[in-house]
């Protein structure tokens, strides 16, 4: 229904212009033409002792899950490497280093099931050809369901310490100075992520822990788990951390971290209609015949209910709505469907317009999107204002989402935020893809760069995977 051919056709047309583009690329650089290279520098900022703290999005999570691969091209290890190459070219060569990370086992990254009564736990999800409830196949992502137990490779402890990206996967605001948040899966901690590295599990938290490093420069991107994890369930038996809470938890990070003269980079938050997970599957994606519509239309009527009308074309989802006759109604523009719904059941059982009604985890109406946008927009306000109370870099994801959603450029290769066939974000529809974490990497740059008078050379990322197609 949703990936056809053409997709492939189009990520076939990116892949074989990045070709060309490598090709060229080649081709310059065996000329012998004397070109200088640009003169790079730090700037006001010391970058020789870095941490990252946040979420999904500095941990490098794409595809659904935390893989090795995800983490060798995240965020805060391609800025790394950019360092690495100022103080490289300056001959400070005590300032350059390899970028500690807590690695996933090769081959062996995981991530939340967003349905957790099928299992906790999935592994990356991948694309593949899957044949539906009509008998037609087409190429479909691909979610394997994963029974991890205490001795999985991937929950073991990592003795070795140091962790310089201190980004966990769905670590909110409150996560960071909370040494709970640390215990090990293995005692009761449904996130197991931190508890499996952190200094000392159970007392240590991830503040302290990259406080211990002397950071002279961190990345922070926070405020994503807090909103988006009450988004990503259409709300269900969730809350929205108020501004003023993400406001004092802010500040009982960046004080210690920029007490010592530290700088850092802090991100803002992208809106909600910037990720396919939200917009892919339309409010209004209910496409019936006449034949259809008049049996769905005689049902509803017979048992009285008036308000609710189906047409030939696109109809409205049926939701729940308390303040509505019988408690349900139709959705309307503005509101969304997450990408989480159950497809098949939507395409062959009515799912959304009969008898099961599209379950409030899997939609956002009206109220919901409204708590979502103020919140966005609310902590957009506190984390500009603390990045100029703590002379940090602000990187405004939030415009560069939108510049996304338009079309952009990178390595002379065209992207947009199309799922899967835009090139920008991984299968799961909410995280980029590695290619898409280069182009974000980029942005945290230049707004180091503005920020400090530094000149940090931005990446091309050759080593960044899309889409892997079968």
């Amino acid at each position: 229904m949703w990936l056809r051919a053409n997709i492939y056709l189009k990520y076939k047309e990116r892949f074989i212009h990045l070709l060309v583009v490598v090709t060229i690329i080649g081709l310059l650089f065996s000329c012998k033409a004397e070109i200088d290279p640009p003169t790079l520098s730090a700037g006001d900022a010391d970058f020789s002792s870095l941490v990252a703290i946040g979420g999904d999005f500095l941990a490098g999570y794409e595809n659904g899950a935390l893989s090795r691969e995800g983490q060798q091209n995240s965020i805060p290890q391609l800025l790394s490497l950019q360092f690495n190459e100022v103080y490289s070219q300056l001959g400070e060569l005590s300032k350059v280093s390899s970028f500690k990370q807590p690695l996933m086992p090769l081959g062996q990254g995981f991530g939340f099931n967003s349905k957790k009564w099928e299992g906790e736990f999935i592994s990356p999800v991948t694309l593949g050809y899957k044949v539906d409830c009509e008998g037609v196949e087409s190429l479909s992502p691909l979610k394997n369901i994963l029974n991890l137990s205490v001795q999985s490779a991937g929950l073991q402890y990592l003795i070795d310490g140091g962790y310089q990206n201190l980004a966990v996967p769905s670590a909110g605001m409150e996560d960071i100075t909370d040494p709970n948040f640390g215990l090990h899966y293995s005692q009761g901690n449904s996130n197991p992520f931190y508890g499996k590295f952190a200094s000392d599990p159970g007392t240590s938290t991830i503040l302290q822990d990259a406080l211990n490093l002397s950071p002279t420069f961190s990345l922070i991107w926070v405020g994503m788990e807090d909103i988006y994890s009450y988004a990503s369930v259409g709300g269900y038996n969730k809350t929205i951390p108020s501004a003023s809470a993400f406001s004092a938890d802010l500040d009982a990070a960046l004080a210690p971290l920029t007490s010592t003269g530290g700088k850092g980079a802090i991100a803002n938050i992208p809106e909600l209609t910037s990720f396919p997970f939200y917009t892919l599957v339309a409010w209004n994606r209910a496409e019936l015949d006449q034949n259809k519509a008049d049996s769905l239309n005689k049902i509803y009527q017979g048992g009285g209910v008036s308000h609710i009308n189906f047409a030939v074309g696109n109809n409205g989802f049926v939701i729940d709505d308390s303040t509505q006759p019988f408690d349900i109604r139709q959705m309307v523009a503005g509101e969304y469907v997450t990408l989480t719904v159950p497809l098949d059941s939507m395409r062959c059982f009515l799912y959304g317009l009969f008898v099961n009604v599209v379950h409030d985890r899997y939609a956002l109406d009206t109220d919901e999107v409204q708590i979502i946008n103020t919140a966005i927009s609310d902590y957009n306000v506190v984390i500009k204002q603390k990045a100029a109370e703590y002379n940090l870099a602000h990187v405004d994801m939030n415009s560069f989402f939108k510049t996304v959603e338009a079309g952009v450029k990178w390595n002379g290769v065209a992207y947009d935020a199309e799922f899967v066939s835009g090139g920008f974000y991984s299968l799961d529809g909410y995280h980029p893809n590695q290619q898409g974490y280069g182009m974000l990497a980029n942005e945290f740059i230049k707004a180091i760069n503005n920020q400090y008078s530094a000149t940090v050379p931005t990446t091309n990322c050759m080593t960044c995977v899309g889409i892997r197609f079968p």
